[in-house]
C-alpha cells in the first residue's frame, strides 16, 4: 500500500489535532497501522498502533490517555486523535503499514512496518 499522511501544523499546548493517513493500494484490511514520530535530533518512536480489524490497539506510555488511533477500512485510512498535547509531542509524524494477513494483533515489530508515508509535521508551543 502507499500512504499519504495529512493534518499536521502548530497548535498551542492544550490543543488538539487530527492526522489522517489515507493508503492506496490492495490489501489494505489485512495490514496493522501504526503511527511513529521523531522529534528534532531523537530517534524515530512508536506512537500507537490499531490492528486489521480495529478492534485492537497499542499506545506509547508517552501518549497512552491522549491519543486515540481509530481506521476506517471502507475508506482506507488511518486516524490519529491527538488531545491534550504538549510541546514534547513537536514532531514528524509517519503513518506506516505492516502486512499480518489475517492475524488478529495490534502491533508488529518495527522492520515489520515496509510500507511508510512521508510525514507531517506536528508542532506544540508552549
Amino acid at each position: 500500500v502507499q500512504l499519504q499522511a495529512s493534518g499536521g501544523g502548530l497548535v498551542q499546548a492544550g490543543g488538539s489535532l487530527r492526522l489522517s493517513c489515507a493508503a492506496s493500494g490492495r490489501n489494505f484490511n489485512h495490514h496493522v497501522m501504526a503511527w511513529f514520530r521523531r522529534a528534532p535530533g531523537k530517534d524515530r518512536e512508536f506512537v500507537a498502533s490499531i490492528s486489521y480489524a480495529g478492534d485492537s490497539t497499542r499506545y506509547a506510555d508517552s501518549v497512552k490517555g491522549r491519543f486515540t488511533v481509530s481506521r476506517d477500512n471502507a475508506r482506507s485510512a488511518v486516524y490519529l486523535q491527538m488531545d491534550s498535547l504538549k510541546p514534547e509531542d513537536t514532531a514528524v509524524y509517519y503513518c506506516a503499514a505492516a502486512f499480518v494477513g489475517s492475524q488478529r494483533v495490534a502491533c508488529a515489530p518495527e522492520n515489520r512496518y515496509s510500507n511508510w508515508g512521508q510525514g507531517t509535521l506536528v508542532t506544540v508551543s508552549s
